[in-house]
Parts: structure tokens; C-alpha cells; sequence
């Protein structure tokens, strides 16, 4: 038994905030692709918080009915990466996070109006 979107995302966010990720943010990136529906974008103060975050999410995920891939990315890594098929949760360093700009690749274009 699996738990519904609306509930996983809640879930996901729960668990970040309770492990102390920051910065965390969701785009509703469906008008774009068709490899997921949200994007969980946090960041985190350490390599090691990052991977502790990951396995947090996991679990909590797997403790619901949910069976998540592995994250991608290790221990010394400053972005990993938790695929849920419908959302993908991307936990990053500040200055990973800053250099690749998911936020600014997933968001919607801006609609210049004729001034």
C-alpha cells in the first residue's frame, strides 16, 4: 500500500523540517516533462546532513507503504538525490544549490506584458 501524492509530499516535507534542512521549496514541474510531478528542493549544512536527510526521507517513506529507490549520491557528496517516481527530492549544499539553479531551470517562464 502506497500513500496518495498529496500525503507523500506532506510527509516529505515533515521529515526535512524535522531533521533541520532549510530552504526548502516545491515546484509543481508537470507543465514541463512527464518524469514527475514535484520537485522538493532543501538544502543542508553538511555532505553528512545531506545523506542523513536522504536516509530520514527513505524510511519515513518506506515506514508509509512506499517503496523509494536508493538516493543517488554518497557521503562526500554535495547533492543527492531521492527519485520517487512522481516526486523527486533533490537535497543540495548551498553552493551546489546556487550553481546548478533548479529553481530558476524548473520555474515557469516569466510573460513579458507589452508597456
Amino acid at each position: 500500500m502506497s500513500t496518495k501524492p498529496d500525503k507523500k509530499l506532506s510527509l516529505i516535507i515533515n521529515t526535512l523540517e524535522n531533521i533541520k534542512a532549510r530552504d526548502i521549496i516545491t515546484l509543481d514541474i508537470r507543465p514541463h516533462n512527464s518524469i514527475a510531478d514535484t520537485l522538493v528542493i532543501a538544502s543542508g549544512t553538511s555532505n553528512r546532513h545531506i545523506k542523513s536527510m536522504a536516509e530520514h526521507v527513505v524510511e519515513k517513506l518506506k515506514q508509509s507503504g512506499e517503496q523509494p529507490l536508493p538516493p543517488e549520491g554518497g557521503e562526500s557528496s554535495d547533492w543527492v538525490l531521492v527519485d520517487l517516481s512522481d516526486i523527486i527530492v533533490h537535497l543540495m549544499m548551498p553552493e551546489a544549490r546556487a550553481r546548478y539553479d533548479l529553481e530558476h531551470l524548473w520555474s515557469p517562464p516569466e510573460v513579458k506584458s507589452d508597456e
